[in-house]
């Protein structure tokens, strides 16, 4: 199965991209003003405890505090604590990592936070949650650094293997490799990618986990509350770090600043895959050339089609989402309609997984399949949704249809659903209802483009418009284009892009600059 990752640098941020088979199944945006993600550590202040809540709020520098629970604490935050200050005070020696130091004991499990923090202190947090809502960011005390094969968790003690790795025999055998390297008063997790991988893999992987925490720990030396003491990969490369070892064909991008980071990071990390990284240059979007923006426009609407005639409609609430199935006006040769709700359900299971995934949708979610009878059609259902959900990168849980064919999931949100507005606005009117005939911009194109050929005299002009309008301009041998050609001997380049409405264009002269028009 080809994998492609297409990564759009624009003003704002980046907009990424994860297709298989050419189908867009992941869409992350990661905005450049937004300096805070998960995984992120950072030196908070503790602004007040809330003793129902048995929990903290602590002060990042953003809007909103963020919320600390007890149980999110971890059982050695006093080791982390203790450490963290003699860091501050130079008083510890980070040149050996952890080595030599005394662990304190564990914290009570059913204890108060009041015991353990204290206002205005200063302790070692780690963001688990964007903000949702009107909630901040969620935090952890229980510090872990991921690499590719393994995640590093200072203060933590012992070995465990993903669960996902069920051969008896690796699972030993990670077990074994892996304690072998294992430094003091660390905790190692096996990922799961780890499966065959040898001693020497694992180790490099290691060490620099541990350069990381070091460079971390050298920082807060001189770091002030609300700093940022070990910042997390960004969304493209910690996306590239977790699925690497996956079949990827292409990684294209369209800024030269983010293809050498990326060419760099997977040099480190694997040598043999750097050729896949491309830049790229043709005179059409990123997004418009692999057929992305289209997707877009047609996933994230509120109904989305399935292959044969069936659709699902996504509703959302403020406590879960709601999936309902529907064959619409699905043709079927099935013989009966048991057959036909059956078919229609498979394909929309496969559709909500990649929805899932698609929007980064959390919570919980129930999905309303067209009702079965027939027992083993259910239990093949429930196979399929689990099988289509397996690639998801984000901890789920599957139930069993329910006597009524409702089916729930529940999967970790760890930050805001993927909204995109797919109904659009009148670039004319701005929603008033009221514009020029949409069939007169055929003539204002053409006005504009004589102005710009005969007043301005230019030439290699390019023109970008609505692809309805591409395809008017363009199709048949006497074209309208063909006839510009005729009229003014210069040859005009029409370019569609699907993100822009019927009455939007713009010229673009051989420099590829914008030409103003009045």
């Amino acid at each position: 199965m080809s994998s492609e990752l297409i990564i759009n640098s624009v003003q704002s941020g980046d907009r990424i991209a994860l297709l298989r088979e050419k189908q867009l199944v992941e869409y992350h945006i990661e905005s450049s003003s937004d300096s805070f993600h998960v995984g992120d550590i950072y030196l908070g202040i503790v602004h007040r405890i809330h003793n129902n809540l048995n929990a903290a709020f602590i002060d990042l520098g953003h809007d909103k505090d963020a919320f600390l629970h007890y149980l999110d604490l971890g059982p050695n935050v006093k080791s982390q604590i203790k450490f963290s200050r003699a860091i501050q005070a130079k008083k510890a020696n980070f040149a050996n990592k952890l080595n030599g130091i005394k662990p304190d004991a564990p914290i009570d499990k059913f204890g108060k936070m009041s015991d353990v923090m204290k206002g205005n202190q200063q302790v070692l947090v780690q963001i688990v949650k964007e903000p949702i809502g009107t909630k901040g960011h969620r935090l952890s005390c229980e510090l872990s650094l991921p690499g590719r094969y393994i995640v590093l968790v200072p203060f933590g003690d012992g070995v465990n293997v993903s669960k996902k790795i069920t051969d008896n025999a690796e699972r030993k055998r990670l077990q074994r490799l892996v304690a072998s390297i294992r430094p003091e008063n660390f905790g190692i997790i096996v990922r799961t990618v780890a499966e065959g991988k040898d001693v020497a893999e694992l180790d490099r992987d290691l060490n620099e986990l541990l350069d990381k925490w070091q460079a971390g720990m050298e920082r807060l030396q001189t770091a002030k509350p609300k700093d940022k003491i070990i910042g997390e990969m960004n969304r493209a490369t910690s996306m590239l770090r977790d699925m690497l070892n996956e079949s990827f064909d292409n990684i294209v991008v369209d800024d030269k600043e983010m293809f050498d980071e990326i060419r760099t990071f997977i040099h480190t990390i694997a040598p043999e895959k750097e050729k896949i990284v491309k830049l790229h240059s043709g005179k059409s979007k990123i997004f418009e050339q692999y057929g992305i923006e289209k997707q877009l426009k047609m996933l994230f609407g509120q109904t989305v089609s399935l292959p044969t005639g069936g659709y699902i409609i996504i509703e959302h609430t403020e406590a879960l989402h709601v999936i309902d199935v529907n064959s619409g006006n699905k043709s079927s040769t099935d013989d009966d309609q048991e057959t036909t709700a059956f078919n229609v359900n498979m394909e929309a299971a496969a559709e909500v997984a990649r929805q899932l995934r698609l929007r980064d949708m959390g919570g919980i979610i129930v999905i309303d399949f067209i009702d079965l009878k027939n027992p083993q059609l259910k239990q093949q259902l429930y196979d399929h949704m689990r099988k289509e959900m397996k690639p998801d990168r984000s901890k789920f849980t599957v139930l069993p249809l329910t006597k009524f064919g409702l089916m729930q999931i529940t999967r970790q949100r760890v930050r805001p659903e993927m909204n995109i507005v797919t109904q659009e606005k009148c670039p004319t009117c701005n929603g008033t209802g009221k514009i020029s005939a949409s069939i007169s911009v055929t003539d204002h194109i053409e006005s504009k483009l004589e102005h710009i050929l005969t007043k301005q005299n230019d030439s290699g002009i390019t023109l970008i418009t609505h692809p309805y309008l591409h395809a008017y301009f363009t199709s048949g041998w006497i074209s309208k284009r063909m006839r510009w050609y005729l009229q003014y001997h210069k040859w005009i380049k029409i370019l569609p892009d699907s993100s822009l409405a019927i009455t939007e264009f713009y010229f673009k002269n051989k420099q590829d600059q914008l030409i103003e028009l009045e």
